[in-house]
């Protein structure tokens, strides 16, 4: 009789990552100020007091959130958008990554628009200077993709269709659930849409 055979263990997800994956949950769903260190720790299996030896209390978690998901949408952007051939392809490229981001990180953007205002000061100035950077980015790369966007008088329109576009992708954890779509669907919804915006924006400006 042969025996089992040998199937490697899928790799333990570090602490540090288990306690950011459940106190995004647990601060989407019911608040920042109504979630203790207590109840986070509890989720991930430690008590409370053991978190503090991987964050310095809740502020240091939404901080780490915050600014960690800024960081990675901004490096990942510029990622992608270097390496496409075209400018339509970078737009594309850009979309496609945000649209990934919207319904894999519906927490995130949960705590993003009810949660920036209890960062400290410095944290918040930082997740901004993040944000602009980002959209920048989105900016320059629209205005490339669309030769009427690209005129000086336009540049108010490809900024007014970015954050636009923003709007739509990141209002998915309010009604994803709801849709009765699968994953795929939604996602080739949004990138249609996000790029029929684009295109909109460029006749007005023709």
């Amino acid at each position: 009789m042969g025996g089992m055979p040998n199937v490697p263990a899928a790799p333990a997800v570090p602490r540090r990552d288990q306690i950011r994956k459940e106190a995004a949950r647990l601060f989407a769903a019911r608040g920042f100020l109504g979630v203790g260190v207590d109840e986070i720790g509890k989720a991930v299996g430690i008590s409370g007091p053991a978190l503090y030896r991987h964050f310095s209390g809740k502020d240091a978690m939404l901080a780490d959130l915050l600014i960690g998901i800024s960081e990675r949408l901004l490096e990942e952007g510029r990622r992608r958008a270097g390496e496409a051939t075209a400018p339509d392809g970078a737009l594309d490229a850009l979309v496609v990554g945000h649209v990934d981001f919207a319904l894999d990180d519906r927490d995130l953007i949960t705590l993003h628009d009810r949660e920036l205002l209890h960062l400290k000061e410095e944290d918040r100035r930082r997740v901004r200077r993040l944000q602009r950077a980002y959209v920048e980015l989105w900016v320059e790369v629209v205005r490339q993709t669309y030769p009427t966007l690209a005129e000086p008088t336009a540049e108010p329109t490809a900024r007014t269709a970015v954050h636009a576009v923003f709007g739509l992708l990141n209002s998915t954890p309010h009604s994803a659930d709801r849709t009765g779509l699968s994953r795929s669907a939604m996602a080739g919804l949004l990138r249609a849409l996000a790029q029929g915006a684009f295109a909109a924006a460029a006749d007005q400006s023709a």
